[in-house]
């Protein structure tokens, strides 16, 4: 098991889910003070897909680049699995986050940390995981 780089992804994820979702909550907050200044239908609409998308393009990077800086690579799988369920989680809770205080509820946000953190084990190993490994043959 490799339980450096699974403290690592933990470590990531929860950083990458922090700004994502504190990007989701100030981004809507500021399209709501656009829609109620705004006079026309659409007054707030050009804010409200700015932070949305914002925040999908943010968590897939945010990921990456905390793995690369522990020193992770072949994080492949954990970038695209995170990002889509990211997407699929924000979106599905989008009107909770809209709100004025609002949030994704606490288990929802665990959920998707626990799921990245068990993809942060994926990956190839590296030579010197390789060599510390026992041979059971």
């Amino acid at each position: 098991m490799r339980y450096a780089r699974h403290a690592k992804g933990a470590l990531t994820v929860t950083a990458a889910t922090a700004a994502s979702h504190t990007l989701m909550a100030s981004g809507y907050t500021w399209a709501r003070d656009s829609a109620a200044a705004g006079d026309t239908v659409f007054s707030g609409a050009f804010e409200f897909l700015v932070t949305t998308a914002a925040s999908w393009a943010l968590m897939p990077l945010v990921l990456w680049a905390g793995m690369r800086a522990m020193g992770e690579v072949g994080n492949t799988v954990m970038l695209a699995t995170g990002g889509l369920f990211w997407v699929g989680l924000s979106g599905y809770f989008i009107d909770d986050i809209d709100r004025t205080g609002g949030q994704i509820p606490i288990l929802a946000l665990t959920a998707y940390v626990l799921l990245c953190t068990g993809l942060a084990g994926t990956g190839p190993s590296t030579a010197a995981e390789t060599a510390a490994e026992p041979n059971l043959s």
